[in-house]
């Protein structure tokens, strides 16, 4: 693993954790271990403290060798045309700089969306307490004493307040099955985020739990090399920091963001239910005629209709995020080298940095099958005479050599004819497994065969860990080559992210409906309460006139 390895791990969890905020959090107003030795884990689906993290992800960098070569020149726009909006900051020219979270030009464009609905919000608030204000001061100053009574309009308002109360009935509906929804897709989109950083963790640890198992490898009297014993050293210590403190923060960090995804969950099922409540009491206070608690639920959803467009409004911002962020990931998995707004978050190298990264795991993986073809070919396939301190009576067909998937200068390299893999060195070389007795010089062969039990679990195991190394050389060239975040960001986009704009859009849609027709439904209260009020002081001066 080099150094440019360390660097871009960190890089990979850290977005993955910055997604959790630009995806999952925002859309409501904001790792573990289960391994084993031999092999990476498979069949995986593949604001909070964060300089903590980097420093510890550096500290693995600093331990490791090669720097990585500049990224590509050449740059690109992410939803360049989706984010093509007019920004306000600019004299409302349109916004050419594409999804960039550190650009105030982008929040800029992207709020200007939400502001009718903060205008209508602020308006209503205004507005309609200005009303409220000038029909109580009318009344208080101007007492009337005749009633006009029109029959159209007493049933026009009875049935516009219908109509409304329905609407609002609906709206508040809308918002409660848009936020059950969103709720599962947040929470999935949550959980594969939270899974993926585990899954990294996880191999993270299972190749450091390789790398030690590697230390402890004794073929005979054979051991790795202590230079590369050193080496495994600082990389074991710095990987294990890195590790610990990376699970321990995507667990908080999970739990900090599921409270938030439960909390707002509440709040939203609240909303609903108190509008749902504040429409059907003040539909059946007015059909009833009682002007006093009328008109104190009109203060209470005069209140609430204006932070409920205010809400929506919030909600229809963080939805264009949302959407922005998911066309960004699927440009940019089009474009992983290309120079974007995630270099500073996630940058990616070339094929021959994602190589370097591999120096490690390969070194331990050629030095180990080293260890074990040297015994094999210069003890166990030797006839030594008796007498000889590495004679063991060894006889019989020669033992094949282990495949070793490296030359000595760390290329690939081609099985010979005769050579035995990883995957079946175990069972060819418990052929040549002998029976022995134990004599004071050690044990001794008395059947045909060319390896002790003993032996053959020292190179078996030597082999096993061996194996582990180089079966975590794609998990490793993944990361640093980015391909492990483009694979996240591919599942994400396709099936996460139609979930998460589809559902937010039905919260900020459910909202701004319950807003609308509780807003209109308030005024056909007031209107209705003062026709049929009319329509009883009509019939009053009827029969006092006759």
């Amino acid at each position: 693993m080099s150094s440019s390895d360390g660097g871009h791990l960190g890089s990979v969890v850290l977005f993955l954790r910055l997604f959790l905020v630009l995806v999952v959090a925002p859309a409501f107003c904001s790792a573990a271990f289960r391994g084993f030795q031999t092999a990476p884990v498979e069949g995986r689906g593949t604001h909070l403290e964060w300089l903590p993290v980097r420093r510890s992800v550096a500290e693995v960098a600093a331990a490791l060798a090669p720097v990585s070569p500049p990224l590509s020149n050449s740059s690109f726009v992410l939803a360049e045309e989706r984010t093509r909006r007019k920004d306000p900051l600019d004299g409302y020219d349109y916004y050419t700089g594409g999804w960039n979270i550190s650009n105030h030009d982008y929040w800029a464009s992207v709020g200007l969306t939400a502001v009718p609905l903060f205008l209508i919000g602020v308006i209503w608030f205004v507005g309609f307490g200005l009303s409220l204000l000038l029909i109580c001061c009318f009344y208080c100053c101007c007492s009337r004493r005749s009633y006009s009574y029109s029959r159209i309009a007493y049933a026009l308002s009875l049935i516009l307040l219908i109509l409304f109360t329905c609407a609002a009935i609906a709206g508040c509906i809308i918002l409660y099955t848009g936020q059950g929804k969103l709720h599962v897709t947040t929470s999935n989109t949550l959980d594969y985020v939270v899974d993926q950083a585990d899954f990294t963790v996880e191999n993270l640890k299972n190749f450091s739990e390789n790398l030690s198992a590697a230390k402890r490898v004794s073929v005979g009297q054979s051991f790795l090399p202590a230079d590369v014993q050193r080496k495994i050293d600082t990389i074991e210590a710095k990987l294990n920091s890195s590790s610990n403190e990376l699970a321990s923060r995507t667990k908080d960090n999970s739990e900090k963001i599921r409270d938030v995804l439960d909390t707002v969950r509440l709040c939203l099922i609240v909303i609903a239910a108190v509008m749902l409540a504040l429409t059907f009491l003040g539909f059946l206070l007015s059909i009833l005629g009682l002007q006093c608690p009328v008109y104190t639920l009109v203060i209470i959803g005069w209140i609430l209709v204006a932070g409920t467009f205010i809400l929506s409004g919030i909600f229809l911002l963080f939805h264009n995020v949302i959407g922005d962020t998911c066309v960004a990931m699927d440009d940019w998995v089009q474009h992983p080298h290309a120079r974007t707004a995630l270099d500073d978050i996630l940058p990616c190298v070339d094929a021959a940095t994602a190589n370097e990264s591999l120096y490690q795991s390969k070194e331990v993986t050629l030095q180990l099958a080293n260890v074990v073809n040297q015994y094999i070919a210069n003890i166990s396939n030797r006839n030594f005479p008796p007498g000889i301190p590495l004679y063991y009576n060894q006889s019989g067909p020669v033992v094949p050599l282990l495949c070793n998937p490296f030359n000595p200068d760390l290329s690939e390299r081609q099985c010979l004819s005769g050579e035995v893999g990883f995957g079946n060195a175990s069972q060819v070389w418990r052929r040549y497994v002998c029976e022995v007795s134990a004599r004071s010089g050690g044990d001794v062969c008395t059947t045909t065969g060319r390896l002790t039990q003993r032996v053959y679990s020292q190179i078996v195991a030597a082999t096993s860990v061996s194996a582990g190394c180089y079966q975590y050389g794609p998990f490793l060239a993944d990361l640093q080559g980015c391909t492990f975040v483009r694979n996240t960001f591919s599942t994400i986009t396709h099936d996460n992210c139609p979930g998460l704009r589809r559902d937010s859009n039905w919260v900020y849609v459910g909202l701004a409906v319950v807003s609308g027709a509780v807003m209109l439904s308030l005024l056909f209260w007031v209107i209705y309460t003062w026709e049929r009020r009319h329509r009883k002081n009509s019939k009053k001066q009827f029969i006092t006139g006759s």
